[in-house]
């Protein structure tokens, strides 16, 4: 069973930065693909980033592309997600999710294709 807690959300001006984290326990993370989903209320959970086990494949919603940056440290069991250039519509809740690589090589956009979730950290843009 793997844990997954997000930490460093938080309430930031338009045009500014933040960097959200995701500490994973219980389990091997270097066999993990892992990702960033986020979600506003009365929509569905959205895709944002992801990144393979071995950090050789890296994927981003066209939204945030030039503006966010996922990167992961294995050795500290640690995904991150750089959030620069903020805007009103990336106000939600930010969920990191890990997906075993032995299922999926690399990692995939769908929710229901994602083993273990976090509890969320909540950003918010002001404008």
């Amino acid at each position: 069973q793997v844990q997954l807690v997000e930490s460093g959300g938080g309430l930031v001006q338009a045009g500014g930065s933040l960097r959200v984290s995701c500490a994973a326990s219980g389990g091997i993370f270097s066999t993990y693909n892992m990702a960033w989903f986020r979600q506003v209320p009365g929509k569905e959970r959205e895709f944002v980033t992801a990144i393979s086990w071995s950090g050789d494949y890296i994927y981003y919603v066209n939204s945030v592309k030039g503006r966010f940056t996922i990167s992961r440290h294995n050795a500290k069991s640690t995904v991150y997600l750089q959030m620069n250039g903020l805007i009103p519509e990336d106000t939600a809740v930010y969920y990191c999710a890990a997906q075993y690589s032995g299922t999926y090589n690399q990692p995939t956009s769908v929710p229901q294709q994602y083993d273990y979730w976090g509890q969320g950290t909540q950003v918010t843009v002001s404008s």
